[in-house]
């Protein structure tokens, strides 16, 4: 199967790399779109297909996929179609990575939860950190088409939070892109609460799953003094040049 909704190559402001198509919707998509409104240039890799959920195929992941990168506005989306529920950071998936992060060097990077009730997160959450270091080393070397990329490390990594109620290092306001965020994360009809479905039920398959895009959000919104939030982590400190733009 070929990866989808692909457009030219470009360097990114954001990439947002997940385990299964929907993490990074869940986990950070008002962000994203709240950074695409600014002019930002975002991407989002999947590195699987989903093809191991209970809901849905890989075929129909992949159709919601493409309608939920129109609603945020992605400039680029790829699946690594990766092995689901399998992943293993090993050199083999982590020089893939490597090539990702080199072709679209992004300045920020955001993945998976470091620990999540999936498994596959927490997986893709050290993947992804060990890739994008050995991204910047130049004696990794990796080529596309026979041309040697170029060295390059982004700036920042996040993790966003998913299932677990985690500590967030901070918080992003996304009052005014919740609407928007809610909208991406329900186009994954086969995944999330749908009365008419016929499909075995799941933990996010429930209507209380799908309310608490929203409080959950609202919740990190009232603990930093907006209407809603969405929570990130850090794997180093975070730096201030100085007082601006805090809420």
């Amino acid at each position: 199967m070929p990866k989808f909704f692909i457009k030219k190559d470009m360097k990114l402001d954001i990439l947002a790399m997940g385990a299964h198509p929907d993490d990074m919707e869940l986990g950070c998509g008002g962000t994203l779109a709240k950074m695409i409104s600014q002019g930002k240039k975002v991407g989002i890799i999947d590195l699987t297909r989903g093809e191991m959920g209970t809901r849905g195929t890989a075929e129909t992941r992949i159709q919601e996929s493409a309608e939920v990168s129109r609603i945020l506005g992605i400039s680029v989306r790829e699946n690594l179609q990766f092995r689901d529920g399998f992943l293993i950071n090993d050199e083999k998936h982590q020089l893939e990575i490597v090539k990702i992060i080199r072709k679209y060097q992004p300045d920020i990077l955001i993945t998976n939860a470091v620990e999540d009730r999936h498994p596959d997160h927490g997986r893709v959450a050290k993947l992804v950190y060990d890739s994008q270091f050995l991204s910047g080393l130049r004696k990794v070397e990796t080529s596309v088409n026979g041309v040697l990329q170029q060295v390059w490390r982004p700036k920042h990594l996040f993790h966003c939070i998913q299932w677990n109620e985690t500590k967030p290092d901070f918080v992003i306001d996304i009052s005014d892109f919740i609407k928007v965020k809610v909208e991406a994360c329900l186009a994954y009809k086969t995944q999330f609460y749908d009365e008419k479905s016929t499909e075995p039920m799941t933990l996010i398959a429930t209507q209380n799953f799908a309310k608490s895009i929203i409080y959950r959000a609202e919740n990190l919104g009232r603990l930093v003094g907006c209407e809603a939030g969405e929570g990130f982590t850090s794997p180093k400190w975070i730096g201030l040049k100085d007082f601006e733009n805090f809420i």
